[in-house]
């Protein structure tokens, strides 16, 4: 059901985290993405990331399906170079 208003980020806790990585420049999202999954004892995320080989070596076609996965904005007008830099941004 739309409200009329977009959801802010959740962060369940670790406040004091989620501002480091906010003036690391992550997004607020990205920031309470990271911080969730480090207050999950399910999850271990690690600061570097995981074992997928760099974007640069995915096709326009990957990137563009993992941008779709994430919601980038204006994906479908990109080119590779692009969404590399969005999807690192986001």
């Amino acid at each position: 059901m739309y409200h009329g208003f977009q959801q802010q980020p959740f962060v369940r806790e670790g406040r004091g985290h989620l501002q480091g990585l906010r003036e690391d420049g992550a997004s607020k999202e990205k920031a309470a993405r990271i911080a969730n999954a480090k207050a999950n004892s399910k999850m271990h995320p690690s600061k570097k990331g995981g074992k997928s080989e760099p974007f640069e070596e995915w096709t326009r076609d990957a990137l563009y399906d993992r941008a779709k996965e994430i919601g980038v904005e204006g994906r479908s007008d990109m080119n590779k170079h692009e969404l590399i830099d969005a999807l690192r941004n986001h």
